[in-house]
């Protein structure tokens, strides 16, 4: 068996290439901006209640995410009560898409298995639950730490092994536990779980890390085995190619020399006195058998034959402690005696015992990775593939000696080994990619809820620059509407003083037309009766009103000079003289009139009615 010292200080090595255990929780600056928001906030098109919303008036959404968790749904929260009849409170909405906002970032970044992360961004449906149920979100802090724990299970790969089972055994009674959580109503059970869980963690870390010890171990000593076994046969395979020598030669070389020479790079290295010696000899070995090679210089085969099997046997105690085998040595030394004396031995093509070495000339060259490379690489988680079928793998060490790196599940199981340069051309294709730093779920809420909280903070200011935008417009509007009242007061009034201006100017202008018509009918009745006063004939009647009656005068003289009219009563007396302006104005108002003939007539008629009367009796 083979042995290898193992790295100093491994298990300290070991312990800082797995992450240990968390005790991260729910911080407490954190409860009062949860509170706010799934109080406060408004997201567009969720269905928040209309209107002020009575707290009792509500559905009440438990069953449903029982439902939906029990069937390991994957639809989001928001969109499940988007297609139900509410009402829904506004905690319940904000909770849902709270739920959903962290459980997709952390979908998006957490760096887990695809499948994995999947099933854990289900706990959505109980986080939304237990954001309106809980004042203290006991439930939260337990989730968070659960959840960041799941570092451990970063390199975690779908492989159908037992670690990738036994996880997926442990999601599937998630299930239940959380089931009970709903029926309850408490927390208890998923407690319980996490307690267990945390226990089993740290229980497997120290096992893998005795596991990762012990695959260290046996991987050094492989390694180490497999490249002297490989130079070996390497060196062996590139001195065979294209010769012909003796049967016994080619016997020695392949079933002596092969494994003395496996045996000084597995113990010394490659760089030692005695490899430098064993590699001398087997050049030796085949240049004397070869009579291609030897047959021109006989001189310097003696020199080789003479010293050629005190070398090997020096060698080969120096190797194994004893005497070469007697038999194949003394094969070996036969056939240079015949060559020494000039004969030819009977020779043969190597190239069967070549095909039966199978080896790789790539082992005598094998170029050394950059330190500074492998360093930075080493510890470190690496993925194959994408999606659900993604592999990864960790990379545990580089094995010097095979120029190999390590995979390990994280857990000490062996993955495989994979050539430096394979490693590099993966890299470099993309088909081999490193896995990103983790984003850790209580980062994630913690991020999602500072980032809502200064949205909520955001809409905070809003509301108080729009209630005093309000404020302001509704002054603005109380002072435009006192200023439009006024204005339509002013406007009535002055719309009144115009209506009153223009109903005093169209009585002024009707005033005005009346005193024009009026003048024009006085003038005109000025004119008639000024013709019927110049008209008036000597012995003419007038009459002129006095009290309830009037007095009837004649014409008896004309003073054109003066204008002056001379009348007498009906017996010559009682002289009355009127000018003819003043008549004329008397007419006008009604105060006279001119009789004419008719009124001589009527008079005469009346003084013989009398004379008549007078005489009878």
């Amino acid at each position: 068996m083979l042995q290898c010292e193992p790295l100093p200080d491994f298990r300290a090595h070991c312990e800082s290439l797995l992450p240990n255990m968390p005790e991260s929780s729910l911080p407490e600056s954190l409860d009062d901006r949860i509170r706010g928001v799934l109080r406060e906030i408004r997201v567009p098109d969720l269905p928040y209640p209309v209107g002020r919303a009575d707290p009792g008036n509500h559905r009440d959404w438990q069953p449903m995410l029982q439902d939906s968790w029990r069937a390991q749904s994957d639809q989001r929260v928001s969109a499940l009560i988007a297609g139900l009849e509410g009402p829904w409170r506004v905690p319940q909405v904000n909770a849902a898409y709270l739920a959903d906002r962290i459980m997709d970032v952390f979908l998006r970044s957490s760096g887990l298995h695809p499948l994995l992360v999947t099933r854990l961004a289900r706990l959505r449906y109980p986080l939304a639950w237990r954001l309106v149920e809980e004042e203290d979100f006991r439930f939260i802090s337990l989730l968070v730490r659960w959840l960041d724990s799941f570092d451990d299970w970063r390199g975690w790969s779908d492989s159908g092994g037992r670690s990738s089972r036994a996880l997926l055994d442990q999601l599937d009674r998630l299930v239940d536990v959380i089931d009970e959580g709903f029926r309850s109503g408490d927390t208890e059970a998923f407690e319980s779980f996490c307690l267990a869980w945390h226990a089993e963690a740290e229980r497997r870390q120290g096992h893998s890390t005795r596991l990762h010890q012990r695959l260290l171990e046996t991987e050094f000593g492989a390694a180490r085995q497999r490249r002297a076994d490989q130079v070996s046969r390497a060196l062996v395979g590139r001195a065979l190619t294209g010769r012909k020598l003796p049967a016994a030669t080619l016997r020695f070389v392949v079933d002596q020399w092969l494994p003395l020479l496996r045996q000084v790079a597995w113990q010394e290295e490659t760089t030692t006195d005695t490899w430098r010696h064993a590699t001398r000899l087997l050049e030796w070995m085949v240049w004397a058998g070869d009579p291609e090679l030897s047959g021109q210089n006989l001189e310097r085969l003696y020199q080789v034959g003479e010293q050629l099997s005190d070398r090997i046997t020096e060698v080969w105690q120096r190797v194994w402690e004893d005497v070469p085998p007697a038999t194949p040595l003394s094969e070996l030394e036969a056939v240079l005696v015949e060559r020494l004396r000039g004969g030819n031995p009977a020779v043969e093509m190597a190239e069967p015992w070549v095909r039966r070495l199978a080896f790789d000339p790539r082992w005598l060259d094998l170029a050394d990775a950059p330190a500074e490379e492998v360093s930075r690489y080493q510890g470190q988680w690496f993925v194959q593939g994408s999606g659900d079928t993604e592999q990864r793998r960790f990379f545990l060490a580089f094995l010097e000696d095979t120029g190999d790196v390590l995979w390990s599940n994280g857990y000490g199981v062996r993955l495989g080994t994979m050539s430096w340069p394979a490693f590099t051309e993966a890299l470099g294709s993309g088909a081999m990619r490193p896995l990103p730093p983790l984003s850790r779920f209580g980062d994630v809420l913690a991020d999602t809820v500072l980032a809502l909280d200064r949205v909520l903070e955001s809409q905070r200011r809003q509301r108080r620059e729009a209630a005093r935008l309000a404020r302001e417009k509704a002054e603005q509007l109380r002072i435009e509407k006192e200023a439009e009242e006024q204005r339509r007061r002013e406007e009535e009034a002055a719309r009144l003083a115009e209506a009153r201006e223009q109903a005093r100017l169209a009585r002024e202008q009707e005033q005005q037309e009346e005193a024009e018509r009026l003048e024009v009918e006085r003038r005109i009745a000025r004119e008639q009766a000024l013709a019927q006063v110049d008209g008036l004939k000597m012995g003419g009647w007038i009459a002129l009103a006095e009290g309830e009656g009037e007095r009837r005068l004649k014409l008896a003289v004309r003073i054109n000079a003066s204008r002056k009219l001379v009348f007498v009563d009906r017996l010559g007396l009682n002289r009355t003289e009127l000018s003819v302006d003043t008549l004329t104005e008397r007419l006008l108002s009604g105060n006279a009139r001119i009789l004419g003939s008719t009124a001589e007539f009527d008079e005469t008629l009346s003084r013989v009615v009398g004379r008549i009367r007078v005489g009878r009796r």
